[in-house]
């Protein structure tokens, strides 16, 4: 059987959303937040927080909107899944549990999270680590083609585009979430048990509108929520990273080839360090908790100092 975390759920009030959490280690301490990605949950650290809890650090783990027991606060809520929303449940979650300038690490939407509120409210940030780079999607881009091979990667896109796509997702989430898996990850031996585990967060009742929201938002197929219009705005320009940033590269990953990291070089104007993870895939914290957590621990300084640099 696959680990489970044995520290209890917590929940807090924070924006438009009642948040489910992990909260492990020192509460005292020095915060991280790790944010998981999709189609993923909070068990994606799974061995990253005994990691850093043990190197003196308190690590807390929030369920995104739409996944496991985070729910909306208000049930006219526009179930919106766009990069803005992420942010700023991630900014709501930060004041409401009064973390002062904690080190933001993640993956996939998770990491997408991270970059908004770093790039937005830097002075709210410690360190920054982000799993491919910089994750602020450049909507205004988005009809811009791909090369075939990366597009085939992307068929989900395309798919949760369309109604049948709506429809299949709220039929097999865990299905989808198994093909994607294994596109994603190719070099990583996961077992029915873990992915399992992973598939009980879908079972939000909203999981299906904030992801369908998510993949349509980005593509420019459906308008934000209004009460975001004027965050996208600003993430429209591409604004740029200033906290201390490691970012890494798995170069296993099926979907997101790893680079050298040059390309996002504009996107960061403080100190950053790129890192290629041999042998770990798009899921890295996961497939290479070790490498991971070293990231973190290298971005921040000793605990309770605040910021870092790497």
């Amino acid at each position: 059987m696959p680990t489970t975390f044995t520290t209890p759920l917590r929940t807090v009030d924070a924006g438009e959303l009642t948040v489910a959490y992990l909260d492990a280690g020192d509460p005292t301490a020095e915060p991280v937040v790790l944010l998981h990605g999709f189609p993923y949950d909070v068990h994606s650290y799974v061995d990253v927080v005994p990691l850093l809890t043990d190197a003196g650090f308190r690590v807390l783990v929030p369920y995104l909107r739409g996944h496991g027991p985070t729910t909306f606060r208000d049930a006219r809520t526009v179930r919106s899944g766009q990069q803005a929303a992420l942010g700023a449940d991630l900014l709501a979650f930060m004041d409401a549990l009064h973390l002062h300038e904690p080190i933001l690490a993640g993956y996939d939407w998770g990491a997408r999270a991270a970059c908004v509120v770093a790039a937005l409210w830097p002075d709210r940030v410690g360190g920054l680590v982000s799993v491919n780079g910089y994750l602020i999607q450049d909507i205004g881009a988005a009809g811009v083609p791909l090369a075939p091979s990366l597009e085939a990667g992307f068929w989900y896109f395309w798919y949760f585009a369309t109604e049948r796509g709506r429809a299949g997702l709220a039929r097999d989430a865990r299905g989808i979430a198994d093909v994607i898996w294994r596109r994603n990850s190719p070099a990583w031996s996961f077992d029915t048990a873990t992915l399992d585990r992973a598939a009980a967060a879908f079972e939000n009742p909203d999981y299906v509108d904030v992801v369908i929201h998510s993949y349509r938002h980005r593509l420019g197929l459906e308008p934000g929520a209004p009460q975001h219009v004027a965050q996208e705005r600003r993430l429209a320009e591409q604004p740029p990273i200033p906290v201390a940033t490691i970012t890494l590269d798995g170069m296993a990953d099926g979907n997101f080839p790893a680079t050298d990291g040059s390309q996002h070089d504009r996107f960061f104007t403080g100190p950053r360090e790129h890192r290629r993870i041999p042998d770990a895939g798009h899921h890295l914290p996961a497939e290479a908790p070790h490498a991971f957590a070293e990231a973190v621990l290298d971005v921040a300084e000793p605990p309770g100092d605040g910021a870092g640099t790497p």
